[in-house]
């Protein structure tokens, strides 16, 4: 992989990925279509490590795209690729948020990125979605993945049941982990 053709892709990500991990979720399909530097399996499997690491998930999968594609150097490429317009944007911000942060104007434009943010975020979620419960499958009944479905099922039961709630949620992933292992053989 061309290590700036990567740094450029990851810094593009860094820029438009308003609201942070799960936004960028758009920005690796279109890579992973365009370029296939990891599959669609991959990017499920980056999605569950980088959600279950600590960090931020956005920044843990450029990492893991950086390193299996170039080592160590692609991971840190693309991590600081990604990260670097949030730095930049940031400290422009910070600068004009003393003199403006009263201004109507300024008002008004974070009041309408936050819709923004959030169909971003939800476009993800549905990206999420589609991979953990579809698989490959002539019809739309062999599509379906029902043992991932009737997880799903129970896990939003159980979130309703006040003492499962209060867990700490690395016990829900490791769970998850337990049953992946087990249901896999």
């Amino acid at each position: 992989m061309d290590l700036l053709r990567m740094c450029f892709e990851f810094f593009k990500t860094g820029l438009f990925a308003v609201g942070g991990g799960l936004a960028t979720l758009p920005f690796l399909t279109q890579m992973q279509e365009k370029f296939g530097w990891f599959t669609a399996e991959e990017l499920a499997n980056m999605i569950a490590v980088g959600e279950s690491t600590p960090g931020p998930i956005g920044v843990n999968m450029a990492t893991y795209v950086g390193f299996s594609a170039n080592g160590v150097l692609g991971g840190l490429l693309a991590t600081l690729s990604l990260v670097l317009p949030s730095l930049i944007i940031i400290m422009v911000v910070a600068r004009a948020m003393d003199r403006y942060q009263n201004s109507p104007i300024v008002k008004n434009m974070f009041a309408f990125m936050r819709p923004a943010v959030a169909g971003l975020i939800a476009a993800a979620g549905f990206a999420v979605l589609k991979i953990a419960l579809l698989r490959q499958g002539d019809t739309l009944l062999d599509r379906i993945d029902w043992i991932a479905v009737a997880l799903y099922a129970v896990l939003l039961v159980l979130l309703h049941v006040k003492p499962v709630k209060k867990l700490h949620p690395i016990v829900f992933i490791a769970a998850g982990a337990v049953i992946g292992v087990l249901l896999g053989m």
